[in-house]
């Protein structure tokens, strides 16, 4: 009997390797009890590899971000202040890295040094120059580099902060004012000269910014003229009211035949807009800036260094790096440096300002 029964059993396996066997009620009863339960746990445990995967390449970002080190640019748009763009480039490589900023500053394992150097008004555009890690500490010399602008300006307007976000505040007639006349003057505002900050600048009084005050309508003296240096100036477009200002240096002029970007250059601590309102003083009339972008500072060009929000990202920024430290001086390139073992990374910050007896433009950021 029981060798009977190993047979049928034998044969019945058999037939199940060979043929699909009726399903009866309570084997469709079995099968409808158990694929949810084995489907569902197929899925917890993929989830799980998923999740565990995840971990490990946001762990792996986030090292990769802690090991960054030195100087790059990006591109600054009209409308954030240089703060603000600094900040939304945080938020970005902090989520890219899987940290919310929210958890930020609650874990103070290891910390993230970011900033900028060289602020550039809300309503400028053009290369903002940015630090990470080490490369905070070396943004002092980014101040004093050259810097080069494009500035269009507006005979026959004033306003309170120089340009066009302002209030008017005079209006003066420009119509015989000629290209001979503008071209005629700018010799004065080159090389060595003396030059007023605005009063809406980052330049402070008592601990606060002159802009800050000037808002909150208390009475702001002027900062006392101070020493600038313009490299080169001179009009490269007159269409009354406007007129575009461009200025390379004499290494370009000889090694360009033809110079395609009308630009500004000059060094340290220099305000275009009050260089517009000077300009139009001069012409016994006013003048405020109406359109700037600067297209380069120290090293780094808008065209072929400054980085689109598009590439704020932990990869491009190593990459930008990389062709970046090859622009810098000697003295200045940072040493790379070993990227931490841990795989546990957290990200806090540290918050550091830095800011020099310069203009608006020559106020260091580190977040």
């Amino acid at each position: 009997m029981a060798a009977a029964e190993a047979a049928v059993v034998s044969s019945s396996s058999l037939k199940t390797d060979s043929a699909p066997v009726p399903e009866t009620a309570g084997t469709a009863a079995a099968t409808a009890a158990t694929s949810p339960a084995t489907a569902a746990a197929a899925a917890v445990a993929a989830a799980a590899r998923t999740g565990s995967e995840a971990r490990v390449s946001k762990a792996a970002l986030a090292t990769k971000l802690l090991s960054l080190s030195g100087v790059f640019a990006v591109h600054k748009p009209k409308g954030p202040t240089s703060a603000e763009l600094l900040n939304r480039l945080k938020e970005k490589l902090l989520a890219e890295a899987g940290m919310p900023s929210s958890e930020w500053t609650k874990r103070k394992k290891q910390t993230l040094k970011i900033g900028h150097g060289g602020t550039l008004d809300s309503a400028a555009r053009g290369v903002l120059v940015v630090g990470i890690g080490r490369g905070t500490k070396i943004l002092t010399s980014m101040l004093s580099g050259s810097k080069r602008y494009v500035a269009i300006g507006e005979l026959g307007k004033a306003t309170d902060t120089l340009d066009s976000t302002g209030k008017v505040t005079e209006e003066k007639p420009y119509d015989k004012i000629t290209q001979e006349d503008i071209e005629g003057i700018l010799q004065k505002f080159t090389g060595n000269i003396m030059q007023v900050p605005p009063l809406y600048s980052a330049l402070k009084k008592d601990g606060q910014r002159l802009s800050t005050l000037m808002k909150r309508g208390a009475a702001v003296e002027a900062k006392p003229a101070r020493p600038v240096t313009v490299y080169s100036l001179s009009l490269r477009k007159f269409q009354p009211p406007f007129f575009t200002l461009a200025v390379t240096s004499n290494l370009e002029l000889k090694e360009k035949k033809e110079l395609k970007s009308p630009d500004v250059e000059c060094g340290g601590g220099f305000y275009i807009r009050s260089l517009v309102s000077d300009i139009g003083k001069e012409l016994s009339s006013c003048a405020n800036v109406l359109e700037l972008t600067r297209t380069k500072q120290g090293p780094f060009t808008l065209e072929e260094h400054a980085l689109p929000e598009d590439k704020w990202t932990i990869d491009d920024i190593a990459q930008s790096l990389e062709h970046c430290s090859s622009l810098l001086p000697a003295e200045l390139a940072l040493k790379k440096s070993k990227p931490e073992e841990s795989s546990e990374q957290v990200l806090s910050c540290e918050f550091i300002t830095l800011n020099e007896t310069k203009g608006e433009d020559d106020v260091i950021k580190t977040f």
